[in-house]
């Protein structure tokens, strides 16, 4: 018993060859969390290159259908990859706009432009599309209107199509909702805004419901005389589509120059920069959400979960 208790510590600590061991069990590894952390983010921005990405409406340019604060589902491999299909973050212009709140173009990088796509297929005539003007970084929402091959011109707002005007309904209106998000500012639509007998402030807007020659329709807003009432005609080039906003006399789209003070897409687009379909929307906020969490829930739009972004099919 004495030799055994010679052996035993009496301090109660352990022996000396299981200390090291068990400092290094409460050792924290930053290493393998560094490399858990970059899988995770590497997967996510794979995700968001070459399968689907959200994405967020800025303006009112695609009025009556989407509006500022939706959120939707953009898929990436629609039409195929391109240059613009991969999400490269930039962390300078992330700390600018996130921090600084200077105004930046995009948080993402982009590759150099190639022609081509991989896999690649036209979109269709009636489909909304995320689309990089050529040139620039920043992502603008249209709708495909015209195709390859395709005359179009537009006279007094009426596109024509190789020669035909594609077919419009009659003028009719759709009272949207007033909040922080979708104010009717009165400069852009006099007398929109009203308050009806309900008691609802509503910005009430004059509609046309237009069907492409596929016999695809969709909703327009036609609110008078404007710039881009008439245009061309112009013959749509190999591998270039032809983009549209659907709230036609506010939107800065394939009818304008490139940049400046129209911030248009100059024209036909190549298919190269077109960046994805979108395909539904995921949820809609209303612009008053603030930094407490409890204002969240209440800042959603009721109604606009999930509704689909492609066009009506009359045939």
């Amino acid at each position: 018993m004495n030799d055994l208790a010679e052996k035993l510590p009496l301090t109660g600590e352990p022996p000396a060859d299981e200390a090291p061991k068990q400092r290094g069990e409460r050792r924290f590894d930053w290493w393998g969390e560094a490399k858990g952390l970059f899988w995770l983010i590497l997967a996510v921005l794979g995700f968001h290159s070459f399968i689907a990405k959200p994405f967020y409406i800025p303006s009112e340019s695609m009025l009556p259908g989407l509006e500022v604060g939706d959120r939707l589902v953009v898929s990436k491999y629609a039409y195929g990859w391109s240059f613009v299909s991969p999400t490269i973050p930039n962390p300078a212009a992330m700390f600018k706009g996130a921090v600084l709140h200077q105004p930046v173009e995009s948080w993402s990088f982009q590759l150099p432009a190639w022609r081509g796509r991989v896999w690649g297929a036209m979109p269709k005539r009636g489909d909304v599309v995320i689309v990089t003007p050529p040139g620039q970084t920043s992502d603008y929402i249209k709708r495909v209107i015209g195709l390859p091959g395709d005359t179009l011109e537009v006279r007094a707002g009426t596109v024509i199509l190789n020669g035909k005007p594609v077919l419009r309904g009659p003028t009719h209106y759709k009272d949207l909702p007033v909040d922080l998000n979708a104010t009717c500012d009165p400069w852009q639509y006099p007398e929109a805004k009203i308050t009806r007998a309900d008691g609802v402030t509503v910005c009430r807007l004059p509609i046309v419901t237009e069907t492409l020659p596929n016999g695809r329709r969709f909703d327009t807003v036609e609110l008078g005389t404007s710039p881009g009432d008439y245009y061309g005609p112009v013959q749509i080039p190999e591998h270039h589509v032809f983009l549209m906003g659907d709230n036609r006399d506010r939107s800065a789209d394939s009818r304008f120059a490139l940049g400046g003070s129209e911030k248009g897409l100059g024209g036909p687009v190549p298919w190269e920069n077109i960046g994805g379909r979108a395909e539904f929307i995921t949820f809609s906020v209303d612009g008053s959400a603030t930094i407490n969490p409890l204002s969240w829930f209440g800042s959603l739009r009721s109604g606009r979960a999930g509704i689909s972004l492609h066009p009506e099919e009359t045939r």
